[in-house]
């Protein structure tokens, strides 16, 4: 794990970056990293987080109670706290609500079509959550089922949590979400997508264990039981365990008529 003084600065950093890419907006979003076993260090509620320094941050523990800081930690710790007990080699979590991929969850349509060659090797798909009220267990049980299997979950009517290793990939995740989220939508103003399927979809899973930039410890499922992008509302609108079975099945992929 990084120092404490390094992933005060990292999150900052990475705080202003969501800001001025405008991923956040106002006080929105919220970022953590992971010091040992014990300490989380993770962002106050109610700040700006293109505008915070170092000294704002808060440490606590697993269970969420404040063990240094001035301010206080950021509503949604709880989210943070079950991904960290859940995944054991994540160090960092990054939430916010870039524009088009909250634009996806909240017309309740996941991002699971293998449309996209990078993101197939690097997060499989994207799932959605169904809604879970901001601040309270509603919102991190209805993450829970996806957890394990994935490192970037759409939430419905809310936004995208993404973590990994350490802050800079969990940032990453968080990008390469938007950036999918924009070039399906695209192919949903066209009217028309290819997803890639058959040999070409395995050729792409088996390079994951030679891409650098994945060493995720989740299984990063690209399989979906549905044809289309409109089509995905139906499996938002399962129960969470429902849903799950249904992506992490043995791929079979449709293409459009």
């Amino acid at each position: 794990m990084s120092g404490e003084r390094q992933s005060r600065r990292e999150i900052v950093f990475f705080g202003r970056m969501l800001h001025d890419r405008g991923y956040v907006a106002a006080m929105d979003g919220n970022l953590s990293v992971r010091l040992d076993e014990e300490r989380i260090l993770a962002t106050p509620t109610a700040m700006c987080k293109g505008m915070m320094r170092p000294s704002d941050m808060v440490i606590v523990d697993l269970e969420g109670r404040c063990l240094a800081g001035r301010r206080c930690v950021s509503s949604e710790i709880g989210m943070h706290l079950l991904i960290y007990k859940m995944r054991p080699d994540i160090g960092a979590v990054v939430h916010a609500h870039p524009t088009t991929a909250t634009g996806f969850a909240a017309a309740g349509m996941a991002l699971t079509q293998p449309l996209v060659s990078e993101v197939v090797v690097g997060l499989g798909s994207i799932p959605l959550a169904r809604y879970g009220t901001p601040g309270t267990p509603e919102l991190w049980e209805a993450l829970e089922p996806f957890v394990p299997e994935y490192d970037a979950i759409l939430m419905s009517n809310h936004g995208v949590v993404a973590y990994g290793g350490d802050l800079h990939q969990a940032y990453m995740k968080m990008e390469t979400v938007e950036h999918f989220a924009q070039i399906a939508l695209v192919t949903h103003i066209l009217g028309k997508q290819e997803p890639l399927g058959g040999n070409d979809l395995e050729k792409l899973i088996l390079a994951r264990s030679r891409y650098q930039g994945n060493r995720s410890a989740a299984r990063l499922p690209v399989a979906m039981s549905c044809g289309s992008l409109d089509d995905s509302r139906d499996l938002a609108r399962k129960d969470p365990e429902s849903a799950l079975s249904d992506v992490v099945s043995k791929p079979r992929v449709t293409r459009p008529r």
